[in-house]
Parts: C-alpha cells; sequence; structure tokens
C-alpha cells in the first residue's frame, strides 16, 4: 500500500516543491494538504484532487490517515510542527533550514530518536545537476587536489516581496537561513567538516529587515577553503561554482533548472528531467585549455524515492539530519563572526 503523506503548508516550498515531487514518487500518495489560507486551500484542491484539504496541523492528526508528515511552512514554525508529528509517533520530513537554532535542531533529533521514529531535511540542492557535476569530477580526480571551492547563489530581487514571511523578522529569518542553508550544506558534502574563518552578513536593499548579502569562509578539515556567497541584489551574479584544483578548475554559470521548471507545472517523472542544455554547461580544464563538462541531469525525484525506500525497505533516509544540524552550527558561528 502507498505511504500516506500529510503536506503542511501550500506557500512556494510546498506548491512548488513538495507536493508535485510526492505525487510523482511511487510508493508516495499525497493524501492531505494542510493551509488555514482559502485561496492557497483552493489551489491545492484543483492542482491535487485526490488530497484532502485540512486547516491545520491539529487537524490532520487528529485523522488518523497519514503515515508521514512534510513539514513545509515558515521557518519558525518547523520545530513545534516536526515536534507534534513526532509526539503522534510519525515520521517526519522538515524542510531546510530544519530549526532557527542548532539547539532546537539538536533536540529535534533527540526526540525523534527516543520516539524511534525517522527523521530527515529536504536538503534538495544536493541534488542539484551542477552539484552533481562537480562530485563527479572529484570522484574522478579531473581536477587533480582541490584547494579551494567557491559557490554563489546569487539572485536580483531588488524589490521587497511584501507579505512574505521571509521579508519578516522571526526566528531562523535571513539569508544564511534561506540560500545559506544549501550552500553551506553543499559545501561540507562535498569536503566535510570545517570550521568559519571569516563572515559578512549586511542588509543591502532598502527597507530590508533581514539580512540579504552574505559572505562565508570556510576552512574543511581536509584543508580545502569553501568561498560562499548569498545575496538577493546581485544584479550580475558570479559563477555558480568555480573549483580549482592542482590538475584544472570547473566554472560552472546560472542556477540549477529544476526550480522554474516545477514552477512552471514540469512534471518530475517525466523523461528528460534535469537535463541542462549544452550552451549552459561549465568548463574544465586550465588556462585557454578548456572543455566543456556536460551537466549531470538533476535529480530532485531521489530525495522522495529515498524516503519511500527508508519507510518501506529501513534503508537510511536520503539526508542525516546530523548533517543539516551541522550546517546550522556553522550557520551560527558566521552570524558571530559578522557579529552584525
Amino acid at each position: 500500500m502507498a505511504i500516506r503523506v500529510g503536506l503542511v503548508g501550500f506557500g512556494l516550498g510546498g506548491r512548488v516543491f513538495h507536493a508535485p515531487l510526492i505525487a510523482a514518487t511511487p510508493g508516495l500518495e499525497l493524501s492531505a494538504i494542510v493551509t488555514g489560507n482559502p485561496e492557497r486551500a483552493a489551489q491545492a484542491a484543483a492542482a491535487h484532487p485526490g488530497a484532502t484539504i485540512v486547516p491545520d496541523l491539529a487537524a490532520l492528526l487528529s485523522s488518523g490517515g497519514v503515515d508521514l508528515v512534510v513539514v513545509a511552512s515558515p521557518n519558525a514554525q518547523h520545530v513545534p510542527q516536526a515536534r507534534a508529528a513526532i509526539d503522534a509517533g510519525l515520521p517526519v520530513v522538515v524542510d531546510k533550514p530544519f530549526a532557527p537554532t542548532a539547539a532546537e535542531g539538536r533536540d529535534l533529533i533527540e526526540a525523534a530518536e527516543a520516539a524511534g521514529v525517522a527523521l530527515t531535511v529536504f536538503q534538495n540542492r544536493r541534488w542539484d545537476g551542477d552539484l552533481l557535476t562537480v562530485r563527479k569530477l572529484l570522484d574522478s580526480g579531473a581536477l587533480g587536489t582541490v584547494h579551494r571551492f567557491e559557490s554563489r547563489f546569487e539572485v536580483w530581487k531588488p524589490a521587497l516581496k511584501e507579505g512574505s514571511w521571509k521579508e519578516e523578522t522571526a526566528p531562523g529569518a535571513g539569508i544564511l537561513y534561506d540560500l545559506g542553508s544549501h550552500v553551506i550544506d553543499q559545501a561540507l558534502l562535498l569536503f566535510g567538516p570545517a570550521e568559519v574563518e571569516h563572515a559578512e552578513l549586511g542588509v543591502v536593499r532598502s527597507g530590508s529587515a533581514v539580512p540579504d548579502d552574505a559572505f562565508v569562509a570556510l576552512r574543511h578539515l581536509t584543508g580545502v577553503r569553501s568561498h560562499l556567497w548569498m545575496s538577493r541584489l546581485a544584479a550580475q551574479p558570479g559563477p555558480r561554482f568555480r573549483v580549482l584544483g592542482s590538475a584544472g578548475a570547473f566554472v560552472k554559470h546560472g542556477l540549477d533548472g529544476q526550480e522554474p521548471a516545477l514552477a512552471a507545472g514540469g512534471d518530475p517523472a517525466a523523461p528528460g528531467w534535469g537535463a541542462e542544455p549544452a550552451e549552459r554547461w561549465g568548463l574544465t580544464g586550465a588556462g585557454d585549455a578548456t572543455e566543456p563538462v556536460p551537466t549531470e541531469a538533476g535529480a530532485y525525484p531521489r530525495f522522495y524515492a529515498g524516503v519511500a525506500a527508508a519507510l518501506t525497505d529501513g534503508t537510511r533516509m536520503p539526508v542525516d539530519p546530523a548533517d543539516s544540524l551541522a550546517g546550522l552550527e556553522i550557520i551560527e558561528a558566521a552570524a558571530r563572526i559578522a557579529d552584525l
């Protein structure tokens, strides 16, 4: 029988990412969607007619009609909602950042372990095609010994989004928790544990109440240095990745295309999902001797396929929450060093 999934939240995360990916995953059934917003409730019912729309998490948990809870609500609600699901004995997927503080994240992990239920974090950008390409190059040794990893998640959004919780002062708000949760997780995934050597955090958009521009420099225990940029006011973004090694470099521009494809209503189960056209491929080599590297196909569907396998076969969840906890510790250390 299919695993019945209850999705909490139908904003950008729930509507664009979680709902389509859950619906496209064999073995999962999107059974219920939680939203108290009438407009979003109508959107959810139209997009997913087989799902029951419920007004709040309490109604979902009391119904007994789900086997898995996915928390895709605003960051400040992640911990209490995930804890309520854990207390009800249900496994949980929590969107990133899975907690506003490392201490709360640690408590959530311990609560899940004590209850004997599975907990994982939606670090979807582990399955970006460009990151998978970097992973392949590292595994092949094509770049030699890497000494620096540069990663940028920069967008051009000079106008504040009225009514958005991401623009309001709240626990887990600001660019380090939003875009930083991605780039920090990717750096730790590729090169292992690290310490913060330097951090800058600023408010650069007029009227912004939260940090919207940041730089973090990490030194990994392996000796690799990661330089990570995040910004909502980048009129001309730099390379998405620049990886420097003893035998060559890899430079890639542009963000992974899966988010806009999902936002446009694309089917993540369709053939060719995540493929990137040749004109967007990155370059590898040294000096003038460079050549294009085909981008690995982006693979967001692997996350929920991994969740289904873990709940069915007892395999590991696709993301260890301890990894996301390590990311939160880096975020907190960076914020202390930046001292904004």
